[in-house]
């Protein structure tokens, strides 16, 4: 088992930047791929931004690409989204989560067994 817990999220003008982080529970987190992703409201929930247990892969949604980035520190079992260029429609509860099945970073929640229980990010126009 694994808990996730996400922070960072908040209020920001349109332009500005957010950091979020999801600190989680377990030593053996440096086994786990992890992902970011967003639910707006009215619709699905959606990949944002996937990194590999050795933090030598990177994947993201081509919504975010350029501005958002993903990263990990394994020593203090947290990972990271550093969002810059924020618009309107970025507004969303964003969610971590870990992918213990040991192929390839995925971009289906399917694959992912844990999760957190999100953070609010509201981008105001």
């Amino acid at each position: 088992q694994v808990q996730l817990v996400e922070s960072g999220g908040g209020l920001v003008q349109a332009g500005g930047s957010l950091r979020l982080s999801c600190a989680a529970s377990r030593r053996t987190f440096g086994n786990y791929h992890m992902g970011w992703f967003r639910q707006a409201p009215g619709k699905e929930r959606e990949f944002v931004a996937g990194i590999s247990s050795t933090d030598i892969n990177t994947y993201y949604a081509d919504s975010v690409k350029g501005r958002f980035t993903i990263s990990r520190d394994n020593a203090k079992n947290t990972v990271y989204l550093q969002m810059n260029s924020l618009k309107p429609e970025d507004t969303a509860v964003y969610y971590c989560a870990a992918d213990n099945r040991g192929v390839g970073v995925s971009r289906s929640r399917d694959a992912y067994k844990y999760w957190g229980q999100g953070t609010q990010v509201t981008v105001s126009s």
